[in-house]
Parts: C-alpha cells; structure tokens; sequence
C-alpha cells in the first residue's frame, strides 16, 4: 500500500491568500455560504486552493491537527479544491498555513500567479439590470439604481476573497457578489462612483500584490 505521503509529490498549489482582518460585510457574506464554523469580523482567515481536487482533504486535515483554528468551508471539485479557515488570533491561522506548505514541501511563491480577466466599471446603473443583478445574486446585498457597479474576475479563483476584502477596507462601498471557487473568481462591488473607483484601485492592487504570510 502506498505512504499517504506519496499523493503530495502531485498537488499543485493554485491559492495561498492569507488575510488578517475580515472585514465585515466579507465575513458575513462567507457566513452565509459556510459549511462548517462561519466567521466574525476581524477574524484572520488563509484561503487555500490546490489541485487534483480531491487532495484539499488531506491539506484540510493537516490544516486542522496544526493549531486552534476552525474550518470554515471545503469544497471539492473534479480539477480544483478549496479550503477556508480562520481564527480570532492571527498566529494560529499563520502558522497552520505554514505546517501546510511544510508538508506540502512548498512555499509561497509557488502558488499559481493571479491573473486579471476581466475588469470594469459600470457608471449610472439601470433600474432594471439592478433588478436582474439582484436576483441573481441572494448571498450578498443589493445594488440600486442609480449607483456605480465594479466587476473583477481572477484566475484562480480564490484570489478574489482578498480582492473583496482589500476594496471592503478601502471604501465605502456595498459587497454584492463574491465568488471564489471554480475556474474563475468574480467579484461585484457597488456604491457611489468615487467610492466604487476608490474600492476598484485597491482591489486590483490587492490581487497583482497579494498577501504572503
């Protein structure tokens, strides 16, 4: 029988995102699609993302048995697996992302580099595409007529969770969609115009320089 060990020389590392503080809208955005223990605002969080999919469950449970922290959600696909989890105390969080890359024999800089795909900023929004966007989306808030919208995709996926939580800490500005999982992530922020162009600058700045801890 193969050493457990062995499945590792094969994972690729995609997302490794750390982020220190939560920021409130984020968080409670994350507490509605979370599978296991939600966070709170303020808490730290490590977004990670490898591939095969199947083998999240083996960096989850080296996560879990390295510190305190709580699994927030873990999801598998067929290419690609994702595992969240977060603690009040920031040393914890790092420190089982560190036991991780450890055993992973892996650091850092060898998570895949995000790439924009797409990046707009829509100006004036219509009564009826706030609407449909509204619909659409059920996770997060609304947008309203008459505001500014933003939209960012990354690839991988996961990169937009700091993205979020960067333009969430940048400006005044409503969180409408956050979707990290997948081949793509995407992001949908709204609010007024200097706000919206405010929280777009410190979004793309947060995934072309993303968090390294």
């Amino acid at each position: 029988m193969n050493s457990p060990m062995n499945t590792q020389n094969s994972m690729r590392l995609r997302t490794y995102v750390y982020i220190d503080s939560l920021q409130p809208q984020l968080a409670a955005y994350m507490a509605t699609v979370s599978q296991g223990f939600p966070p709170v605002p303020d808490d730290a969080c490590l977004w990670v993302e490898v591939s095969p999919g199947m083998a999240i469950h083996r960096v989850t449970d080296i996560a879990l048995k390295a510190t305190q922290v709580h699994l927030t959600q873990k999801i598998v696909e067929r290419e690609y697996g994702s595992m969240v989890i977060h603690h009040r105390d920031q040393s914890d969080v790092i420190a089982a992302g560190h036991t991780l890359l450890g055993r992973m024999n892996a650091q850092v800089d060898d998570r895949t580099p995000c790439k924009i795909a797409w990046t707009e900023t829509i100006r004036g929004m219509s009564a009826e595409h706030c609407v449909l966007i509204n619909r659409q989306n059920r996770m997060g808030s609304m947008i309203l007529p008459g505001q500014s919208m933003f939209i960012l995709e990354t690839e991988p996926a996961g990169y937009i969770v700091y993205a979020a939580n960067q333009a969430e800490k940048a400006a005044n500005i409503t969180l409408i969609d956050v979707r990290a999982v997948g081949a793509y992530g995407r992001l949908i922020v709204s609010g007024r115009e200097a706000d919206v162009d405010e929280a777009a600058e410190a979004a793309i700045a947060a995934v072309e320089r993303p968090s390294r801890t």
